[in-house]
């Protein structure tokens, strides 16, 4: 069991795949001999049994009495004629030459015969060109002697031989061996990786979902994926706790609220108007308001990521551009826009066209009479632009103005009505949705805000 923890791991299958190449190119080097012409090998049967054929017929030719060396330059004479092809040598019991030519210049013969005396069990060793063979047993006048045949080598030296041979080709058939291994060792490190990283990132843009294939792989990456898929049905629990929470708030503030705008409403029924009664209820309903889109800014933070899909530009925001140019004519301004596309997003819907609509609103209600929103595309990133000729914010507060409950120093938003949570609820969704959202003076004279969203590849 334990064994098949060690191989399941991520380091036992690094160490198993480092040694089983090791043990792959060791293998090859034991091998190498067997398949070496150069080592000293046995012959084959039909080559031994033509050999042996051979020194049967010049047994029966040259065992009569005679010269012995006489005989062996017979034999080596007649088997030049055979173009040079092989070559015969003699020996005697003792291992001394026979072929006279042969003692001072033949190194490969008398290493051979060193190596291999035994006519019983004939071998075969290559030098250089030249294959030798033997010894096999034969019978020139009247002795017993041992013959040797050497024959010209052309066949081409092993596949692997020349490998070993060759200290950079060895290396790089080491390597070629190794990279189907190596590439299977990266598969398996890279393929868990990325289910997290793909994981990590759809948790950074909101998707609290748990991947029941993180937990496959090595031990360690099935360890990680199951402490991952732990932390996002924590996070998914925690969030439900905070729903909870928000809609107890929701009901327990309003309620008092609404109780207290009665009141004030019976009041002034019984009374009559009066400035104190006016105030009452103009600052409770201004309280409600704010309470509302205080909820909805924390609804915002922990909702948005539910009901995401995928949508384009063009359905998302053109019949807000159009509602909008009319407004804007109605209060006798004028707003103009470049058509978005069919620019693809992945998102919510809603938060999406919630966002673009208050700052296209805000830019109609602060600007004094032009507006203008364009639309555009560089390297998968979207850019929107708002524009107005109003007043505009000091450079100071560009920054502070998305903060919650911010008012700036004109204070418009409060002679406005406004509660100052407008665009911190539109910072919140873009950034959820991974985009940006900057406030900046505009070529008009008014505010400028540039929103960035990036667009779906998939």
């Amino acid at each position: 069991m334990r064994r098949l923890r060690f191989f399941s791991s991520l380091y036992g299958r690094i160490f198993a795949i480092f040694w089983l190449t090791l043990l792959l190119v060791l293998l090859a080097v034991l091998a190498a001999p067997h398949f070496d012409p150069r080592a000293q090998h046995t012959i084959a049967p039909e080559h031994i049994a033509r050999m042996k054929e051979a020194a049967n017929s010049i047994s029966e030719q040259y065992q009569g009495p005679g010269d012995i060396y006489q005989k062996v330059q017979q034999i080596t004479e007649h088997s030049h004629k055979k173009k040079g092809m092989f070559k015969l040598y003699f020996t005697s019991k003792k291992g001394e030459l026979l072929n006279s030519q042969e003692r001072n210049r033949s190194k490969a013969l008398r290493n051979f015969i060193t190596v291999s005396d035994d006519p019983v069990q004939p071998k075969q060793k290559l030098y250089g060109r030249w294959m030798m063979a033997g010894p096999f047993e034969v019978r020139l006048a009247e002795q017993d002697v041992l013959m040797y045949v050497g024959r010209l080598w052309r066949e081409p030296p092993p596949f692997l031989i020349k490998i070993l041979d060759r200290p950079f080709q060895l290396l790089l058939v080491t390597m070629l061996v190794s990279t189907p291994l190596l590439l299977w060792l990266a598969w398996a490190l890279s393929q868990p990786a990325r289910r997290l990283q793909q994981a990590a990132t759809r948790v950074a843009q909101g998707q609290f979902e748990t991947d029941p294939n993180l937990e496959k792989g090595t031990s360690e990456f099935r360890h990680a994926g199951a402490s991952f898929n732990q932390m996002v049905q924590a996070l998914n629990t925690m969030i439900s706790g905070q729903q909870r929470l928000l809609s107890d708030i929701s009901h327990e503030l309003r309620s008092p609220l609404t109780r207290l705008r009665m009141a004030t409403a019976l009041a002034t029924r019984k009374q009559g108007e009066s400035s104190e009664l006016s105030r009452i209820d103009t600052e409770a309903e201004r309280l409600e308001k704010m309470i509302s889109e205080l909820l909805e800014l924390s609804r915002m933070q922990i909702n948005s990521h539910q009901d995401r899909q995928k949508i384009d530009a063009h359905t998302l925001w053109f019949n807000i551009l159009d509602d909008a140019q009319f407004e804007a004519e109605q209060s006798g301004k004028k707003l103009s826009y470049s058509e978005p596309k069919t620019w693809p997003l992945m998102g919510n819907p809603n938060l999406l066209m919630s966002a673009v609509e208050n700052v296209i609103r805000n830019a109609i209600r602060y600007g004094n009479d032009r507006i203008e929103v364009n639309f555009s595309e560089l390297n998968n990133q979207l850019t929107i632009s708002v524009d107005d000729n109003g007043e505009g914010v000091p450079e100071s507060e560009l920054e502070d103005i998305f903060r919650p409950f911010y008012r700036v120093s004109t204070a418009r938003d409060r002679s406005s009505g406004g509660t100052g949570l407008g665009l911190a609820i539109t910072e919140n969704a873009i950034r959820q949705h991974s985009g940006t959202i900057a406030a900046s003076k505009s070529p008009l004279g008014g505010l400028k805000m540039t929103i960035t969203l990036p667009l779906s590849n998939d």
